[in-house]
C-alpha cells in the first residue's frame, strides 16, 4: 500500500524504512531538506520538502492514492492539522498521529484518530496502527527494549530451519509450541506445520519482524 509519512525525524525515518522493508510504498515529507539525510542514500522513498499539512504538498506526496498517513513531526499542532487534513479532506482511512500532550491526545482520540506517545517502541506502534496486521506483544521487558511476540510464519517457511527465519527477521526465535509442548530451538530445529512460533526482537523491529515472518522467504535464502 502507499503510505505518506509526515516528518523525517528519527521516528519518521525509522518508520519509513520499516514500511519499505515489509513491501509498502512510502512518501515522506519534511520542511527541512537536511532531515532526509537520516534516510539511507539508496532508500527509494519519495522525498517531498514542505509543510505536511499543506494540501499541495500532500498531493505531491500521493495523498490522493494513500492507504495510510502517519503524522510524526516534532509539533503537536502540525500533527493534529496534518492528520485531520488527511482524514477529512482526502478521506484516508488509516491515520495515526504522535501527540506529546496527553490532554490533546485524549481529545484527538475522541475524533477517531489514534495517537501514539513518545515511548521506546514508537516505531512498532506506528507500524502496527498503519498495517493493522501485527499482534500485541506477549511480553515486553520493563524498559521496553525487548519484546516477545507470536508470529504466524508463511507456509513456505515450513521445512526450513529456525536459524534461517532468524536471519531473515533479524530477530530470535525464542521458543515454539509443538503438539502442546514448549520447544527451545537450536541451530538444527526445523519449522513444522502447526508450530506456534514466538520471536524476541528489539524495540523498533517487532512489527517489521512480524510482517516479514508472514511473507514468503526471500528468494536468495
Amino acid at each position: 500500500m502507499h503510505v505518506v509519512v509526515m516528518g523525517c525525524g528519527r521516528v519518521g525515518a525509522s518508520l519509513a524504512a520499516s514500511l519499505y522493508r515489509v513491501g509498502h510504498e512510502v512518501a515522506i515529507i519534511d520542511r527541512d531538506p537536511l532531515a532526509f539525510d537520516r534516510l539511507a542514500t539508496d532508500f527509494p522513498s519519495e522525498r517531498i520538502v514542505g509543510m505536511g499539512f499543506d494540501r499541495s504538498v500532500l498531493i505531491r506526496a500521493g495523498i490522493e492514492k494513500a492507504d495510510a498517513f502517519a503524522a510524526v513531526s516534532s509539533g503537536d499542532n502540525s500533527n493534529i492539522i496534518g492528520a485531520r487534513v488527511a482524514r477529512e479532506m482526502f478521506g484516508v482511512e488509516r491515520v495515526v498521529a504522535r501527540i506529546y500532550d496527553a490532554k490533546r491526545a485524549r481529545v484527538f482520540e475522541r475524533l477517531g484518530i489514534p495517537t501514539i506517545a513518545t515511548v521506546p517502541w514508537t516505531t512498532d506502534r506506528f507500524l502496527q496502527a498503519i498495517t493493522q496486521d501485527s499482534p500485541s506483544d506477549s511480553w515486553r521487558d520493563p524498559s521496553g527494549n525487548v519484546a516477545v511476540v507470536a508470529v504466524n510464519p508463511h507456509e513456505d517457511w515450513m521445512g526450513r530451519r529456525t536459524s534461517a527465519l532468524e536471519d531473515a527477521l533479524r530477530a530470535r526465535v525464542a521458543f515454539l509450541i509443538r503438539y502442546g509442548a514448549g520447544v527451545l530451538p537450536d541451530a538444527r530445529t526445523v519449522l513444522q506445520a502447526d508450530d506456534q512460533v514466538y520471536i524476541a526482537a528489539v524495540a523498533g523491529r517487532v512489527a517489521e519482524a512480524v510482517a516479514l515472518a508472514e511473507a514468503p522467504p526471500p528468494a536468495d535464502l
